[in-house]
């Protein structure tokens, strides 16, 4: 039963999340934030693919056991595709807000992914192993972590300071996403129903891809999207 409502469920995510970014790449005459949000999208479902579909197969025929490598592959590949995913959300958060300059503020979010992205090429990782360490699973994840509250911070701060309701609970989202992701890392192992969280936390991620999906495509009145570096006042008159 477990393996139907799973494969089943995984299948739904799958389609839904690739079909709503490829959706949003095909409109040509869409602004710069709406494509990359359907890159976002695609590379979401692509990158979950690899872990999701040898999981179904394993979950359908002999058991996850017996497929420990291709899962682990399938997990290591995610986690790059995952950091790619925030570094593309950090592009739209500055597309969208009309964000110019904040070299140190880029350059934090390229430190952290390129940091997650070398911890989890490490060897240690072991992700080919049914018993992958738990350490190295924490390690890996906090700059990954850090990344996903920078996003959030970014993304509270301007929408409630530029009243933007179409991205109000964008910040949410990825709170969610981050509220059931960390417990399954932390305690998957020892307590695998906590592996159940991953189900609402694949809802949250396809909640942010709809929000992006449902974005106003144009805005003749642009005064609800403030810029976030403040310009320089004009000089007082003599």
């Amino acid at each position: 039963m477990q393996a139907i409502a799973e494969t089943v469920f995984d299948a739904v995510y799958l389609v839904t999340v690739l079909t709503l970014g490829i959706s949003m790449l095909r409109k040509h005459n869409a602004e710069r934030q709406y494509r990359l949000f359907g890159l976002m999208a695609v590379v979401l479902g692509a990158g979950d693919a690899f872990h999701l579909v040898p999981r179904a197969y394993a979950l359908c025929t002999t058991g996850l056991e017996q497929h420990a490598a291709a899962l682990g592959v399938g997990k290591w590949i995610t986690s790059i595709t995952m950091t790619v995913f925030y570094v593309l959300l950090y592009y739209v958060w500055r597309e969208r807000y009309h964000v110019r300059g904040r070299n140190g503020l880029t350059a934090s979010v390229f430190v952290l992914a390129g940091l997650r992205v070398l911890l989890c090429m490490m060897p240690q990782n072991d992700w080919l192993s049914p018993t992958a360490p738990l350490s190295w699973g924490i390690l890996r994840n906090i700059p990954f972590a850090l990344l996903g509250l920078l996003v959030i911070v970014l993304f509270f701060q301007s929408a409630n300071h530029g009243q933007d309701r179409a991205f109000r609970w964008m910040w949410l989202t990825i709170v969610l996403s981050f509220a059931f992701y960390i417990p399954v890392v932390l305690f998957a192992d020892s307590f695998p129903m906590i592996g159940m969280l991953m189900i609402p936390k694949t809802c949250a991620y396809v909640w942010t891809v709809v929000i992006g999906y449902r974005m106003p495509r144009s805005w003749p009145d642009r005064s609800h999207v403030l810029p976030q570096v403040p310009s320089q006042a004009p000089p007082e008159p003599p």
